[in-house]
């Protein structure tokens, strides 16, 4: 995305203070953002303000976009949420054992931040300042045309809501500050206690439906402004909240009226993106590559500089880390057989998961082919179009067949499996693919067409839910032989709503929400009933696994050898990259079936998580405590049920 350049964001601040440099002002407004009068009188001052805050929400340089979230980040890594699901392997704070619950652990999330410090820091509380002193000042001393700071209004009000999204879902209620207060934690009126879960869900919608009022009369963007906050990105978000508010994770007692609002949004959102021209991307497999495409309501725009380049560099890391070391990547994504087996057969039909693993790539939803690079595949690249990934294993002399030793000819990933997700067919190896400048879709329409369906679902419009998953399904590809895309067994209300969580695990894999639906169903371990109802294999106790696939001489037996047995004209078995094939096969598909039937063994992987390692999950995940060091220094909070106090972020 070549869109909102911030070019120059570290030296906004002298930029205030060498235009329209107001010493009253700065007086009465004094505090650790040195600002002035000019940010709400000359458009372009305005402008790099909010594009400061902008560069504070958005991700930063190298991301990995299959995995990052500002909060994860804030507390120990990108790949916090990620990880702590069962998208991708690894032990972290917030998946392994600890001897009790405590808010000195640290599986206490920190993301929460930091109370408000003499000099500025990009930490959530920050964040919500920074809104909030804009908001708070624009109309008492704008010299601003009213169609542009309805502009800039809106997207301040946009921001608010999504910090205050972001904190409510992880910690349920917290502190509602809707002015800019002093930077003195002693001062009693900066003392602000939690407010309940439901007064922050209440300003959060208040703030997006500003926004979308504002913007609905702003000033038109400029074509250089794709991926500024937009009408339909205020709209899809209020959606995503109502629903998270209707979800078993706040609406315990399955409160219709809360799905009733959560359906109103999201049809509200629906229609709005749908008269702006959004749409489902028929092209699923390369919607990831166009600027403001059909498909995107709110992306992550990223540019392709490189490190001598004089612009604010903002590359995506994504396909970097997804490639092989074979292409240029490093590999470092290692998707788990675990979500590999929710993608569905072609059909619609739900994959088998004890048929013959050898068999585990044939005939999948077209998703799956999009979505992973396994053994054999063609993952094309600029530089090589014809890309064939092997990713196999055999065993050297005098070793017995109890682990394998050697890899093919390349360092290999952790699952025996790649994700291809997000890269693409005309990506260059030059720079090892980091300066692809590829976007991302932070909400794209096929959440809003599938967070409606849920909601049709909570309000027992139970065939207006499933079409609207149908239609998730028929852009992809599937195969309609039932009338139903698969789904034609689905008759009650909770297996509807098994169908809808299952779609978005297939339609959305890596892309930073399957932590958050899990949390939402409360989906992690059974104590709930929810993996009961809904038919879900709880994750608490598990092992995220992958593949081994191991090389044969023949159907009956391993090979053991040093050279690699598939590699070259002269390989000791069979040439993996031939271009005659043997009697009655005519095309490479053919030929890796063939290879499957009589050179391949695939076998589950154990490995992908720590040795001794089992995915555990406690309750008091689903609503975080307050970490000791900020409950020292702001004591006037409530800390949480569960973590020691007795703040019940249900209210």
């Amino acid at each position: 995305m070549k869109n909102i350049k911030l070019y120059h964001l570290f030296t906004l601040f002298v930029t205030f203070f060498l235009s329209n440099c107001s010493t009253d002002f700065i007086e009465e407004k004094k505090d650790y953002s040195s600002v002035n009068v000019g940010i709400f009188e000359d458009e372009e001052l305005a402008t790099r303000y909010l594009d400061y805050l902008y560069y504070l929400m958005l991700p930063d340089n190298d991301p990995n976009m299959a995995m990052w979230s500002r909060a994860a980040v804030e507390h120990s890594g990108a790949d916090l949420f990620a990880k702590a699901s069962d998208e991708l392997g690894g032990q972290v704070d917030i998946n392994r054992e600890y001897p009790d619950i405590s808010p000195t652990n640290n599986h206490c999330l920190r993301s929460l931040g930091q109370t408000i410090q003499s000099s500025a820091q990009n930490n959530a509380w920050t964040r919500i300042r920074y809104c909030n002193f804009y908001l708070g000042n624009i109309d008492e001393y704008t010299g601003l045309d009213e169609d542009f700071k309805n502009q800039i209004k809106g997207q301040f009000h946009f921001w608010r809501a999504w910090q205050y999204f972001e904190l409510v879902r992880l910690y349920g209620g917290v502190p509602l500050v809707l002015e800019a207060q002093p930077a003195n934690i002693n001062d009693t009126d900066v003392q602000t206690p939690r407010s309940t879960s439901a007064e922050v869900i209440e300003q959060i919608v208040a703030d997006l439906d500003m926004a979308q009022s504002l913007l609905h009369e702003a000033r038109p963007y400029e074509p250089n402004e794709i991926g500024r906050i937009t009408v339909e990105a205020a709209a899809a978000l209020k959606g995503r909240v109502l629903l998270t508010w209707a979800s078993p994770l706040f609406n315990r007692n399955d409160d219709r009226g809360r799905w009733q609002r959560a359906y109103d949004a999201n049809l509200e959102a629906y229609n709005i993106c749908l008269d702006a021209g959004k749409g489902l991307d028929p092209d699923w497999k390369n919607m990831w590559f166009k600027d403001n495409g059909m498909e995107s309501i709110f992306g992550f725009g990223f540019n392709n500089f490189a490190d001598n380049d004089s612009g604010f560099q903002r590359n995506n890391y994504t396909e970097y880390q997804s490639r092989s070391e074979d292409q240029g990547g490093n590999g470092g994504i290692s998707p788990t057989k675990n979500i590999v087996d929710a993608f569905p057969m072609a059909d619609g039909s739900a994959y088998d998961v004890s048929s013959d693993l050898n068999e585990f790539y044939k005939n999948r939803d077209p998703r799956f082919y999009h979505t992973f690079a396994y053994n054999g595949s063609i993952w094309s690249f600029s530089e090589d179009r014809d890309y064939r990934n092997w990713t196999y294993f055999w065993y050297p002399q005098a070793v017995g067949p109890d682990e394998p030793k050697i890899a093919t000819n390349t360092f290999q990933n952790g699952s025996g499996i790649y994700l291809r997700k997000f890269t693409n067919d005309n990506s260059s190896e030059t720079a090892n693919f980091q300066n692809n400048g590829a976007d991302y879709m932070e909400i794209r329409f096929a959440e809003v067409v599938l967070n409606l369906a849920e909601s049709a679902i909570g309000v027992d419009k139970l065939a207006e839910g499933m079409g609207y998953i149908e239609d998730i399904r028929q852009r992809a590809g599937v195969q309609n032989l039932d009338g139903h895309y698969g789904l034609g067994n689905v008759s009650s209300r909770d297996q509807h709503f098994a169908a809808v969580i299952n779609e978005r695990k297939v339609e959305f894999a890596y892309e930073n929400k399957r932590f958050h639906d899990l949390r939402r169903w409360m989906l992690f371990n059974d104590n709930t009933g929810t993996c009961t109802r809904l038919n879900q294999k709880p994750i608490d106790g598990s092992r995220r696994q992958g593949y081994y696939t191991f090389a044969k001489s023949n159907p009956e037996s391993f090979y053991i050898g040093i050279p690699d047995p598939f590699k070259g004209e002269n390989a000791p078995i069979i040439n993996r990259d031939a271009t005659t094939y043997p009697d009655g096969i005519t095309t490479y598909e053919e030929y890796v079936d063939y290879l499957y039937d009589n050179h391949f063994e695939v076998q589950v992987r154990d490995d992908v998580d720590p040795v001794n390692f089992t995915f555990k999950w406690y309750d008091e995940y689903y609503f975080f405590g307050i970490y000791q060091n900020l409950l020292d220094s702001a004591p006037y909070l409530e800390q949480t049920t569960g973590w020691g106090g007795s703040f019940n972020p249900l209210n």
